[in-house]
């Protein structure tokens, strides 16, 4: 009964898929410094008492740990670290939750939904391109997490939900405020980033959103706060972009970016890291793969104190999982060029670690290189003009690359 929920949450089988999911999926120690190594035993001697106080509705949530992390399009995003016990209970709460209003949803809504990815938005939006709507319209709503109205999300959450514990307890989360250096904030707007719970609040909050896209007969992806929205013509964009920017701010009242927000051809506007081409092919979008070149910047700086396996290792586990999201581009003709430019960083890279003449010359003598090329080691050319020399072409050919397992697109994707 929906009186009777909170039992469902602390039920001894919910909270024990909760404690496994945490665990499972790892993160930063709370305020309370307690890590994920340490919940299961920390659960296990004071079970008892956590549950009395869940299901008498007393339980008092620990604020968030406040932390800042750089945005790929500039700026910083603020999450909310919760400390691992407050990852249990809102798991558990999510575990039973989640049903509930997930048989409710839009069938356009993505984000965080169980069978549920990324790559299906972006998959429908290529069929609405397909379906001859050559214009969209992109959304952005400004800081969304932060600044979503407590009161209204409360309402749709009572709207379904009887059991006032599970009111009462979501409300204190909500209210439950931040540890920014020490000095505690209140929280009287949004939901913190970084729980379990936060995402399906974020539907619940957006759900209005799409009943309303829907009422329009629009055709849409959301993903989370990102949301587009496929028309058939320039003038229809402009008057939607216009409405729905309206709507939002009037209905849910949010905060429409109008600077990002906008309306263009599907290859001149990305959706979650991918754009439509002008053939309807889905292709990386130009940003991702400006971040992309960032990174590999990054994970082969010269300057690094880790050992050549592990400079590989950890490349290799950020590659697979960046073409794990990105495998689904049709267009992959900039991975050609990407892939070059990727091995010439590699050898810029080690070119910078043998530091001076002396090393750079033992180094690829080692690796078979010729007497005559390793004249050319003595130079005073930069390290980028001697990543693609004949020197470090033989010295790190792509086959010794290979060899070394020095990962690169082209043994993950077939072109």
């Amino acid at each position: 009964m929906q009186e009777q929920l909170m039992e469902a949450v602390v039920s001894e089988e919910n909270l024990e898929r909760a404690l496994r999911a945490v665990v499972r999926n790892k993160g930063a120690a709370g305020i309370d410094k307690m890590t994920v190594a340490e919940l299961a035993e920390h659960f296990a001697a004071n079970r008892e008492r956590i549950v009395a106080k869940l299901v008498a509705g007393r339980w008092t949530p620990s604020p968030v740990k406040r932390v800042e992390i750089p945005k790929a399009g500039g700026g910083v995003r603020r999450l909310g670290i919760p400390t691992v016990m407050e990852r249990l209970v809102q798991q558990a709460l999510l575990q039973v939750l989640g049903p509930i209003f997930e048989a409710g949803f839009s069938e356009r809504s993505y984000g965080f939904r169980a069978g549920r990815r990324a790559q299906d938005a972006v998959r429908a939006a290529q069929g609405y391109v397909e379906a001859g709507k050559s214009w969209v319209v992109d959304i952005d709503i400004e800081r969304f997490f932060d600044t979503m109205n407590q009161d209204l999300l409360m309402a749709r959450v009572a709207k379904v939900i009887r059991d006032k514990r599970i009111l009462r307890l979501i409300g204190r989360y909500l209210r439950a405020g931040a540890l920014d250096g020490g000095e505690w904030e209140p929280s009287e707007t949004g939901t913190p980033q970084g729980g379990p719970l936060s995402p399906l609040l974020g539907n619940i909050y957006l759900d209005p959103l799409d009943r309303e896209l829907e009422r329009r007969g629009l055709s849409f992806c959301r993903y989370a706060d990102d949301c587009n929205i496929y028309v058939s013509s320039e003038a229809a964009a402009e008057r939607v972009l216009g409405s729905i920017g309206d709507w939002i701010e009037r209905h849910l009242r949010l905060r429409v970016n109008r600077a990002k927000s906008g309306r263009g051809r599907p290859w001149e506007r990305q959706f979650l890291g991918f754009a439509i081409d002008r053939e309807g092919r889905i292709t990386i979008a130009e940003r991702s793969l400006q971040r992309y070149k960032q990174k590999v910047r990054e994970l082969w700086r010269g300057s690094q104190s880790l050992t050549s396996a592990e400079l590989r290792d950890r490349w290799r586990r950020w590659l697979q999982g960046w073409w794990g999201y990105y495998r689904l581009a049709e267009n992959r003709k900039r991975l050609t060029w990407l892939e070059g430019w990727t091995r010439r960083r590699i050898r810029n890279c080690f070119w910078l670690r043998w530091h001076d003449t002396a090393g750079r010359r033992n180094a690829l003598r080692k690796l078979g290189v010729s007497e005559r090329l390793l004249r050319v080691v003595a130079t005073r050319r930069g390290s980028w003009f001697m990543s693609r020399n004949a020197v470090m072409q033989q010295g790190l050919s792509n086959a010794r690359l290979k060899q070394h397992r020095f990962l690169v697109l082209s043994q993950l994707a077939s072109w």
